[in-house]
């Protein structure tokens, strides 16, 4: 479980209920279930439009990454991809068959075999590359239908809004109405900005983020497999494939600089 993803949440819902709270609007002006209606079902069909049903699905079925992301032990893979080289050294690549049967990974499976089967490097990278970058190209949609909500929401939020200054427009004649109805008006507009920025548009990012490290991790393999394939020495192969977590370390100090 991720724990900053459960606190950002927690804060999502501190920061509004008490905002709302210290500024004397208190907790039940923010519920307003016709402002909840306009602004999560009118996202939802606009994204219902927008999304393929399978894409829509699979956004649904990752959506769990973003308090529990996939366990990534890149450290764990370098050792074993070095111990299949050493493996393949002094055994041939033939040797490397009792690890393939104890492979669970379907994608490391089916990598490994290629392997274990001779299949030619060039023509091994043009397989594994076209399967990561078709599981990446899927993936990023999936993450992007909550891109799609987070962007028609704020605008679902205002057409909430207007409806209810619409009704408020109908009780004009009855001043003591005026402020409860404009309050209630904008209540659609905190809804769909809130959701938007607070969760849809983060789960988004967060969603493409893991998608990235596991690209990461399978370009890793790939390369680890190739070098093996080539006969390059294992301690060469565990230094290359040390850069992948240099190149991450990296990454994490310049985003924190920024």
């Amino acid at each position: 479980m991720d724990p900053f993803s459960l606190a950002g949440v927690t804060l999502a819902f501190v920061a509004i209920v008490g905002g709302s709270v210290l500024k004397g609007s208190g907790v039940a002006a923010l519920l307003n279930p016709a402002a909840f209606t306009i602004v999560v079902v009118g996202t939802i069909a606009a994204i219902f439009i927008q999304t393929p049903k399978p894409v829509f699905l699979r956004a649904m079925k990752i959506l769990p990454w973003v308090f529990k992301p996939p366990v990534i032990d890149k450290q764990g893979l370098i050792a074993k991809i070095v111990d299949w080289s050493n493996t393949a050294r002094t055994q041939g690549l033939l040797g490397l068959e009792p690890a393939l049967e104890q492979e669970e990974d379907p994608f490391i499976r089916k990598a490994l075999q290629m392997l274990v089967d001779g299949t030619e490097p060039e023509t091994m990278r043009k397989i594994v590359e076209t399967e990561i970058d078709a599981k990446e190209t899927s993936d990023t949609a999936s993450a992007k239908v909550f891109e799609g909500l987070g962007i028609y929401c704020p605008t679902l939020g205002i057409i909430g809004a207007v409806l209810g200054l619409m009704a408020v427009m109908k009780n004009l004649a009855d001043p003591s109405k005026l402020g409860s109805g404009i309050a209630a008006a904008f209540v659609a507009t905190i809804y769909g900005v809130g959701l938007a920025n607070l969760f849809f548009l983060p789960m988004g990012n967060k969603l493409k983020q893991v998608i990235k490290d596991q690209v990461t991790v399978k370009e890793m393999l790939l390369d680890g497999l190739l070098a093996i394939a080539d006969g390059e020495n294992p301690r060469n192969i565990e230094v290359k494939l040390q850069g992948y977590l240099t190149e991450e370390v990296e990454a994490d100090g310049a985003q924190a600089q920024a």
